[in-house]
């Protein structure tokens, strides 16, 4: 695969991940620190379906969906929400998250070593590369994960402007204590988020394995970049998710392949550090992320 479309489908499934992120942080105000791990969860679940029952991981799809939606809505319900009526601080809450992604790494490790004695294959660490298919010569990949990104937007556009649910969900979003006064659910709209974001973290793990090789701690390395998304494109706005993921996502693969020729295959490793440098430099410039800046403002009149 060229080095470009390997950059886009990494940055399609980035700006999905980020979505999500950026969903929960806005209807709950909590930096989710597991979510890097509901993307695994995502793997390990197309994984196991296509071991035991023989359905290709692109065909699973929509059940990952489901799956990542389940984690997001448990990890709201029983890790948050209880915090939450006891009035935790912020610090408490990401700690909290912090708790869940470590709890979650030991679930994701312990069931890596059952299901591989199950299915008689490694599972602790897998890719789904022999599997993709190629289109005129464009990998399967590619395809899927910007298919996605499309019906992901689509849906998001109609859901937040054209139903009476996404005007309440945005009213939340924008103010939870006016929009409770007005007799609007705010804890439904919460709850809907959490869903929302796990199911596309999910859906967005079940790709994953397609671009490169999943273990159980590949959710605490690729959660940096989902925050480096998240923040360069602005945490408070929807929209700064998608800029996020694609500068992100594209600025990772091409500067670390880049510096790679010039400097040898050992920098590859450190592709993380791009993000966390562009990151610090998005947050000196504009604290608020690229949606945050009066320039955008006046693109998006």
């Amino acid at each position: 695969m060229g080095v470009l479309e390997g950059a886009l489908t990494y940055a399609n499934l980035l700006v999905l991940l980020s979505l999500g992120l950026t969903l929960t942080y806005i209807t709950t105000g909590v930096p989710n620190f597991a979510h890097g791990s509901f993307a695994v969860i995502g793997a390990y679940f197309a994984f196991t379906v296509f071991k035991l029952l023989g359905i290709n991981p692109y065909l699973a799809i929509p059940l990952s969906f489901i799956m990542g939606g389940i984690v997001g809505v448990v990890t709201y319900t029983i890790i948050l929400k209880p915090l939450i009526k006891r009035n935790a601080s912020l610090e408490m809450l990401m700690i909290a998250t912090l708790a869940w992604d470590i709890i979650l790494f030991g679930v994701i490790g312990a069931f890596a070593e059952s299901i591989s004695t199950v299915v008689k294959s490694s599972a602790t660490q897998f890719v789904f590369t022999y599997l993709d298919f190629t289109i005129g010569g464009i990998p399967g990949r590619l395809i899927v994960s910007s298919l996605l990104i499309l019906l992901t937007l689509f849906g998001l556009y109609i859901l937040l402007y054209k139903t009476k649910f996404g005007i309440a969900l945005r009213a939340s979003m924008e103010n939870p204590a006016l929009a409770e006064a007005m007799g609007i659910n705010v804890e439904s709209t919460r709850l809907f988020s959490w869903f929302l974001a796990g199911a596309l973290a999910g859906t967005a793990g079940s790709v994953l394995p397609f671009l490169q090789e999943i273990v159980p701690a590949t959710g605490g390395l690729i959660i940096v970049s989902i925050f480096a998304a998240s923040i360069v494109g602005g945490l408070h706005h929807i929209a700064g998710a998608l800029v996020g993921g694609y500068v992100i996502g594209l600025s990772e693969s091409l500067i670390t392949y880049g510096l790679s020729s010039i400097f040898g295959t050992g920098v590859l490793v450190y592709g993380k550090v791009v993000s966390l440098l562009i990151m610090i430099a998005t947050l000196l410039m504009t604290p608020e992320g690229i949606t945050g800046t009066k320039l955008w403002g006046r693109l998006v009149k």
